[in-house]
């Protein structure tokens, strides 16, 4: 119990201090394998590269081009002027709930959330790509369409409840997002050439690697790593020093601990050695064989063990047995300084 709090804060901060460590990696190994990709230009000689390497495939390039829809696009919910290929629809309840503190704090939930999604590929003078589950994406930028908050108009018995419950109700927030068609994107994986539909496709790498579909240039994307990157090294700089100190200060408390405990048990050994000199002094030689202590064979008998009542042991002697009589092997469960005359 010395050191819960020191180990709470400790077990806290080392969690985050390692999620913080391998998002670090995650977005350096990313940089990494993004400016290791080769660009590729979408065209006629593309099919070609692709069928030239083994398995028909190309393990993490990255390629530009437009969206496009293959079939009849989806028309915004919002906006029928706005089509696109990829759809979101999401629906947020905001309420003010009350902390166990007592204090009121904003907080959300998502209601629902739905993704419609319309194959596509991305074209440049006529060759055409197709992207293969676009929702595995790391990164997959989407306009927003519409983004509107309901306010609710509480009553005064929903101002009384929530009082009550802890909670009440802000609103409801509405938001559409979609990739529009003839958007310019970056996308960034793995390329394999389909013998079944004779098409190229962009699709999640088989390795593991990020998949990204972006419309920023691939420049911009490392720069947006970059920056990320360096934000999780500070917070793994803050979250280490954090670490370090709270266990400079458990080390600290153990050491002082450990130095009182010992300091203690010398206290006790010197004043238990002068209790020993002083009983010795004290004592008469004058006495019968059977008061004698039955482990030294030396000293008188000077306590008495309960519940058996065996008179056997002297004082010194008194302090090393602990679990039963000597005599008769009833478990001890008291000692008391017994007078023999």
């Amino acid at each position: 119990m010395d050191y819960l709090v020191e180990t709470i804060i400790l077990g806290v901060d080392s969690i985050i201090f390692i999620t913080c460590i391998r998002n670090y990696y995650k977005k350096k190994n990313a940089m990494a394998m993004i400016q290791g990709a080769p660009y590729l230009n979408i065209n006629k000689d593309l099919k070609e590269i692709v069928l030239t390497h083994p398995e028909q495939k190309l393990s993490y390039v990255s390629i530009r081009g437009t969206v496009k829809p293959l079939g009849k696009p989806i028309i915004s919910n919002n906006n029928t002027d706005v089509e696109g290929v990829v759809q979101l629809l999401r629906i947020k309840e905001h309420v003010i709930q009350r902390s166990t503190t007592g204090f009121w704090n904003d907080s959300e939930r998502v209601i629902q959330e739905v993704h419609n999604i319309m194959p596509f590929s991305l074209e440049n003078k006529g060759i055409e790509i197709e992207i293969m589950d676009p929702l595995a994406a790391e990164i997959l930028d989407m306009d927003v369409i519409s983004d509107v908050f309901h306010p609710s108009v509480p009553s005064v018995m929903d101002h009384i409840w929530g009082f009550f419950a802890g909670i009440r109700q802000r609103g409801i927030q509405s938001t559409e997002k979609m990739l529009r068609k003839g958007t310019m994107i970056t996308g960034i994986g793995e390329l394999v050439y389909s013998k079944d539909g004779n098409v190229l496709q962009l699709q999640p790498p088989s390795s593991g690697a990020p998949f990204y579909l972006t419309n920023m240039q691939v420049t911009s994307l490392i720069k947006k790593l970059e920056n990320s990157k360096k934000n999780y090294r500070w917070l793994c700089l803050l979250f280490g020093v954090v670490g370090i100190v709270i266990g400079g200060i458990m080390v600290r408390k153990y050491l002082k601990h450990r130095s009182r405990a010992l300091q203690d048990a010398e206290i006790k050994r010197q004043l238990e050695e002068s209790r020993r000199e002083r009983r010795k002094k004290t004592r008469t030689t004058d006495f019968s064989d059977n008061q004698i202590c039955v482990v030294c064979k030396t000293n008188p008998i000077e306590i008495i063990l309960l519940p058996c009542g065996h008179v056997c042991l002297c004082e010194d002697c008194s302090v090393d047995i602990q679990d039963s009589c000597p005599v008769c092997r009833t478990v001890i469960g008291k000692k008391s300084v017994a007078y023999v005359v």
